[in-house]
């Protein structure tokens, strides 16, 4: 089949989504433009600051939220399971369940005094799961800042052309914030002045690469932590809205010129079309909704719309296209992926020995893989330097996750910390968050990371449960929600099952552990969630009696 029609068939479909069903969303959360937002009512220049335009706060939005995972997925699962079954999840998926998950997170935060979406949790599920709740996502965000601190480190050191970029970057931002919100100077002359240091500084760093020797890898791992922890406690406008807003532009340049290569090159999708049912990381069902998680469903992508995003967003007319249209924008990206590696690399052909797909992601892993993909479908526009400009769009991505996930966790840490009476600054929680990371991403975080991914999608049910008892005490349809939280909870719980005995068959006891307590933890706010619903819909028919 040729990449072309599935390229703009995708497109296609994500805008007539956006369109309708996006629209739909809208009324049922009455988004009003005249409510004033927590961005107004509690301004307080540092966490909660209304953002100069809405384009600045989806550049940080949908900077935060793609992270690796929109390539990461689709690169791995497509090898396992063929490109069909999983672009039917990436569009299916973002349309129907990430994206109403992204928007309600949004929604429900508005209507929350811009709280977390574990705060949100203790209005309709009570305070112990609140807590539960909590302690969970702080532990699992500590684990994404060790994580992507560590393979941000390792690129820096094995691509030392983006350093220069990564780091000039930040110089950049702050400059640029400065620009925005202290002198007041035109957003078009900032944003004109920004790219253009920001790509002048991508050409500087090809040219002249930075390397320092051995402990490579260390050292920057411990300074990319030092950077998160700096962007946690300054002003939200100051260095991340503005860093993640530039970093943005080099995001769409990536996507623009991937699609304009799809056109210019059209090449046949050589990846089969379908597999098989099974492969080594498990079924299709549930493993596959499990490895593709950004780019169609994300748990994480709620701590982002109910943590950083809330608190900027200065009108809610601007809620749909900033949360419901950064997650189709995200399917846009994951679509891009797939094509990249399905018609960018060859599936079992001789003639292109250094292109073979299945054997590229067995040797060299998937930033190769997708790196070399892209290089093909762009090699009319880039030549010899699409793998480059691969590796920095996913470095990008790393780094807005890492800084956008550390202030959120400094957010949930501060909401923990008062419910027990601590009084603590925003400095000190950042700096124990870090201290947690830094031991992880020097240690052995690999141990723990291979529970992740159920425990994404586990956020992702337990957020869609509790959007649907907060619109049920509303007396809003439930529909919308009640099916997708259904949906994955089932498939999360198969999840946790099926790697639950694969770590116990391997004598991997400490993910056995892990995996055993997140299937009790599902179990335990299911069955809350379900007495919740059917308590409401009693209250319900005697109110209407």
């Amino acid at each position: 089949m040729n990449s072309l029609l599935i390229a703009v068939g995708s497109l296609i479909i994500f805008a007539l989504a956006y369109r309708f069903y996006g629209n739909r969303l809208s009324r049922l959360w009455e988004v009003n433009p005249n409510n004033r937002t927590p961005a107004h009512r509690k301004n307080d220049g540092v966490d909660f600051v209304p953002a100069r335009h809405w384009s600045i706060l989806f550049g940080h939005h949908f900077s935060s939220i793609a992270g690796a995972g929109p390539i990461i997925g689709p690169v791995i699962a497509c090898a396992l399971f063929g490109w069909f079954p999983a672009l039917l999840w990436i569009i299916l998926g973002s349309i129907f369940l990430g994206g109403v998950h992204d928007f309600s997170a949004l929604m429900a935060s508005l209507r929350e005094e811009g709280g977390s979406i574990a705060q949100i949790s203790k209005t309709t599920l009570g305070y112990a799961v609140k807590i539960v709740f909590a302690i969970f996502l702080f532990l699992s965000l500590v684990l994404v800042i060790a994580v992507f601190a560590a393979v941000g480190g390792k690129t820096l050191a094995v691509e030392p052309r983006v350093v220069l970029p990564t780091f000039g970057l930040i110089l950049v931002a702050f400059l640029i914030g400065i620009m925005l919100y202290r002198w007041h100077i035109n957003q078009v002359v900032c944003t004109l002045l920004g790219v253009t240091l920001l790509f002048t500084l991508i050409l500087l760093g090809y040219y002249f690469p930075i390397t320092i020797g051995p402990k490579a890898q260390t050292i920057w791992t411990i300074v990319l932590l030092v950077y998160a922890f700096i962007a946690s406690v300054l002003p939200v406008n100051l260095l991340l809205q503005p860093r993640d807003y530039l970093a943005t532009f080099i995001l769409f340049f990536g996507l623009f010129f991937g699609y304009l290569g799809i056109l210019l090159t059209h090449p046949s999708m050589h990846t089969p079309a379908f597999l098989s049912w099974s492969s080594e990381k498990g079924n299709l069902w549930p493993m596959l909704f499990v490895l593709i998680a950004c780019g169609a469903l994300s748990g994480f992508h709620s701590l982002i719309a109910s943590g950083t995003t809330s608190k900027q967003l200065s009108n809610e007319k601007e809620a749909q296209r900033i949360a419901y249209g950064g997650m189709l924008l995200e399917g846009v990206l994951a679509v891009l992926a797939l094509i990249a590696v399905c018609a960018g690399l060859y599936w079992n052909n001789p003639s292109y020995s250094s292109l073979i797909y299945p054997q590229l992601i067995k040797e060299k892993g998937w930033i190769v893989a997708f790196g070399k993909g892209y290089a093909e479908i762009t090699k009319p526009l880039f030549g010899g330097l699409g793998v480059l400009i691969a590796v920095t769009t996913l470095k990008t991505f790393v780094m807005t996750t890492l800084d956008s996930a550390t202030r959120i966790c400094r957010y949930i840490g501060e909401e923990l910390l008062q419910e027990t009476k601590i009084s603590c600054n925003r400095y000190i929680v950042s700096f124990l968050i870090i201290l947690l990371a830094t031991y992880l991403a020097l240690g052995n975080w690999r141990l723990l990371w291979p529970a992740f991914g159920a425990s994404n999608q586990l956020v992702a049910a337990l957020v869609l449960l509790v959007i649907t008892l907060y619109l049920k005490k509303r007396r809003r349809k439930v529909i919308f929600t009640l099916l997708p939280s259904g949906f994955i909870f089932l498939t999360t719980l198969y999840a946790l099952i099926y790697q639950g005995g694969e770590f116990f068959r391997n004598r991997d006891y400490l993910l056995f552990s892990i995996d055993l307590l997140l299937f009790v933890l599902a179990l335990f706010v299911l069955g809350r969630g379900l007495k919740m619903l059917i308590s409401t819909k009693e209250k319900e028919g005697r109110a209407d009696a």
